[in-house]
Formats: structure tokens, sequence, C-alpha cells
């Protein structure tokens, strides 16, 4: 055979392989409104810019009729690339391979790809659509799991680690994603659950279809589980980007840095306004962080689980920050078990990759009731203060109204390690709100008063005045400064650069033991 023929034997054998399960099987993907791996990855990488490793990686399997099939890069695509210009490494899983499962060979390179990720120092892509273990493989595929939740988890805080479920990712597979830092979504096709509809309804009587147990609207707004989701594939890809834009390539990296066309000293005379007359009295507190941040430019994370809280990235400066707000809208903006957890999880990412922590607080309180005490609030709260206090990034802190309680300690406080707090002239920071306090603390006077209505009133109005307020806490140091909103924007930046070089050690250890 010649050179030539070589090369066309070589060409021919790539062919094949890039059909993947063949024409039928990739019809049958377009007709689920699924784009094939390697469309996937077209859209997602810069154009020309994806290396495919592992191209002839076939099953070494030959038990089931199994060595009698052919496997194309045995269900997985994986490699390289550049998003915007920035290296990544990816794995997407091919459904029109035996449905995307996960066999040995499949395992070994996603493991390959994830280790380079890791020595490279490149964020990690994975895009899940998998039937699951090949049962074909039995305890080879399980062990294949194993391999990559390990390297999961030892890529954690190193590189930033990113799923995108466009189809089923079922049983085992779905602990990759969790173990993730953050999980895509696409609505109708995406879906996630440890046991299928056909087993819960032997098992427990339940009658469930496979959207309604794990798709994109429950996990996304339900459980928590996944962060993102997205009405198409094409819209998924283009979220996905937009949040590498946010990030650093790893953890040694700094945040990204883009020019910044929005004045610095931008006085906001609006934010003012923002706020209602009356302290119980909600509004949106996004109104404050996009008047706040580079153009108005918030991508919120996690947007329709525990709404309550507010998290997400934005810039400053041209520079990344992480927001963590309440959000006075929904229950007052009280910390709750939910809010807790998704709260503590963002801090900890944006510490584990350098990215400043801006907090806007507004709490009344950790959410009372019966269902909160039982369902752990005591345990979920101490994962947010242990968050914040673990965190040794900037971390500034805008007290916007109420800061009451174990709440306030919670919300990025002085005594938790932030290093600058600000207050609007309209904070009340206290151990509780003014009526609370004046029910107990006057309790004997207001009941043998003439007029206890009266009298109530007018110790409210006393706890008021001299407690709720900003001037106690910025007389005893644990405000930095009482400002006016329209400055909070300049305020921020300037302190933010500041904070540029803070350095801050703490004590040698193997990790802590955050109560989860």
């Amino acid at each position: 055979m010649s050179v030539k023929d070589k090369i066309n034997e070589l060409l021919e054998k790539k062919e094949a392989v890039m059909l993947g399960g063949g024409i039928d099987a990739i019809n049958k993907q377009h007709e689920k409104g699924k784009l094939t791996a390697r469309e996937r990855i077209e859209q997602l990488v810069d154009e020309g810019s994806f290396i495919e490793m592992d191209v002839f990686v076939e099953s070494g399997s030959i038990d089931f009729g199994m060595d009698k099939r052919k496997v194309p890069g045995d269900g997985v695509v994986t490699g390289y690339a550049t998003i915007n210009g920035r290296p990544v490494h990816i794995a997407a899983q091919d459904f029109t391979v035996i449905g995307g499962t996960l066999g040995e060979a499949h395992a070994n390179k996603i493991c390959k790809v994830m280790d380079m990720a890791v020595k490279m120092g490149t964020p990690f892509i994975s895009i899940n659509d998998s039937g699951g273990a090949r049962i074909q493989e039995g305890i080879n595929a399980l062990s294949g799991y194993g391999n990559i939740f390990l390297r999961n988890t030892l890529a954690s805080g190193v590189i930033p680690q990113i799923s995108i479920i466009m189809g089923p990712c079922a049983g085992g597979a779905c602990y990759s994603p969790a173990i993730t830092d953050f999980i895509f979504m696409v609505e109708k096709t995406g879906q996630m659950y440890i046991t299928g509809s056909q087993v819960i309804k032997a098992v427990t009587g339940e009658d469930v279809t496979l959207e309604e147990l794990g798709g994109a609207d429950v996990h996304n707004s339900v459980s928590g589980v996944a962060h993102f989701k997205s009405a198409s594939e094409t819209e998924c890809i283009e979220a996905v980007k937009k949040l590498l834009s946010f990030l650093p390539d790893n953890n040694l990296s700094d945040v990204p840095q883009y020019d910044c066309n929005d004045d610095l000293n931008r006085i906001s005379a609006e934010l003012a306004d923002i706020l209602p007359e009356d302290a119980n009295k909600p509004y949106d507190m996004l109104d404050i962080i996009t008047r706040v941040v580079d153009n108005g430019d918030f991508f919120e994370v996690h947007k329709y689980f525990a709404q309550n809280i507010i998290v997400g990235f934005a810039r400053i400066n041209g520079r990344t920050v992480g927001i963590v707000a309440n959000q006075p809208k929904v229950k007052a903006g009280s910390l709750d078990v939910d809010s807790s957890d998704k709260a503590a999880r963002f801090v900890r990412f944006c510490d584990a990759f350098n990215i400043p922590i801006v907090s806007f607080t507004d709490v009344p309180a950790f959410l009372p009731g019966v269902g909160q005490e039982h369902n752990g609030i005591i345990r979920h709260g101490a994962k947010l203060l242990y968050a914040f206090a673990e965190a040794t990034v900037p971390k500034v802190n805008v007290i916007v109204r109420k800061a009451y309680g174990g709440a306030y300690i919670a919300m990025n406080s002085k005594t938790l390690g932030a290093d600058m707090v600000f207050a609007w002239p309209t904070a009340e920071i206290a151990v509780m709100g003014a009526e609370g306090a004046a029910n107990i603390i006057y309790r004997k006077e207001i009941a043998e008063a003439d007029d206890p209505i009266k009298t109530r009133q007018e110790k409210i109005e006393e706890y008021r005045s001299k407690f709720s307020n900003p001037y106690v806490a910025a007389a005893r140091g644990f405000v930095d400064d009482v400002i006016d909103p329209a400055d909070t924007r300049q305020r921020i930046a300037s302190t933010l650069e500041m904070l540029r070089s803070k350095r801050e050690s703490r004590p040698a250890k193997k990790h802590g033991n955050i109560p989860l």
C-alpha cells in the first residue's frame, strides 16, 4: 500500500468515525430536536479550533455481542478548543452511538481529557446525553463512573467545571454533574434522575413522567440541582459562553479584565428612590444591583431556585465580581434552608477562583417556622456563616435596609471578615426590628399603661430612633462608612481597587469541616 493509499485509508476511517452511529441515528437525534455531539461542540467553540483526541478509540468489550458491534469513539467525543480565544477542554457524549452509554473506554477518554484540563489549567466542559452505564460492560462501566467522580472532586476549586445536560442523564451518571460547579439544562430534552419513572412506579406506586421527575424546570426551581435552563440547545450554548466570560481559567489566574466604558464615578441618584418609605414594603433588589454594576449587566445564577436570595456575576471596572444579595420581594429577603445553601455554594466558588464578593444586605431574619427548624435551618444557615468566614477574597458589603440578628451576621458582616462594610442612611442594624424589640424590652410598661396601643407605638419609635439606624454600628467600627446611596458604585469600585493587593493567610490544615 502506497503512502497515498494509507492517507486515503486514514481519511476514510476518520470520515466513518465522524458519522458516529450513522446517518439514521443522526436523523433520529435531529428529530428529537437535539444536535449531535460534534454539532454541539462546533456551536460552542471558536470556528476551526476544536482538536479531537482519541478519535479511533473503541470498546474492548466482547461480552453480550459487543465484539460484533462497531462503537465509534466509544460513544464520546473529547478534545480541546478555544471559546472566545480562551482554551477549554471538552467531553461530549454521543447519543447516536449505543445511546451514549458509558463503558470502560468511554470513561477512560473522559478521564484523560479531564487530566489534561487540570494540567493545563483550563475550564472543563462536559456535555451529557447518555443512557447511563453500559449494561454489557457491568462493573467495568461502574468503575468508569468512579474514576470520573474522583477527577471531578480533585479538579474542584482548581479549574471551573461546567456540565451541560442536553439529553438523559440517569442513575450514577448524575453525580458527575452534581460535583461540577454549574449545571445547564435544556428544556424538554435534558433530564436528570437517579431512578427512572418505571422503577419509581413499581416500587412506590407514584406515576410520574421523566420531565416531571427530572426535567429542567424541576431541577432549576424545586431541587436546585441545576443552575440554568434554556429553551433550546443554541440558547444554552450561548449562556455557557457568557458564563465563561466571567470566569478565570483556573484557581491561580486573575479574573478576566475587560475594557470598562461605564463611568466609575457615575452618580446614581435614583438608587435612593428605589426604597419604599415604609420599611416593611418590598422592592426589587435587582433594581439596585443593575444600577451599580458595569452597564447594568448582571448574569444571575440559580435564578429560579430560592429566589429570596440573589447570586450571580457582574463586572465593576471591567473585572468580575460575585454578587450576593437578599431579595425583599420574596419572603421579605429572609434566609431559609435553600437560600443559605444556594448562597454558601456560590460564595465558596468565588473564593476558590479569586472572584471578589460584593453583597447587598436587606435581611430581617432567618425564616421562622417549625418546618424550617425541623429541616435544619441551624445547620444550613451555618453553611453561609462558614462560607463567608472562610473566604479570603476581597469582600465588600452594602447594608441597604434591614440587618437584623443572626441573619445580619451571616450576610458578610464585619465580624465574619468583610473587608469593607458600607451602610446607607436607611440601614437598620439591630438584634431585631423595632416592633419586636419594643414588645420584649417594654412589655411591662406597655401592659401597665392607660393606653397600651399608644404607649407601644411610642416605645417602638423610641427604640427605632436609638438603635434602628446605621450609626450605632458605625460608632463601634462594624460599619466603615455611612454613604449616600448615589455614591454606591464609586465607593465599591474604589474599595475593590484598594483590595486588589489583599493577602490573607489562614492556619495550616488539611481542610475545614463545613456543616453539610
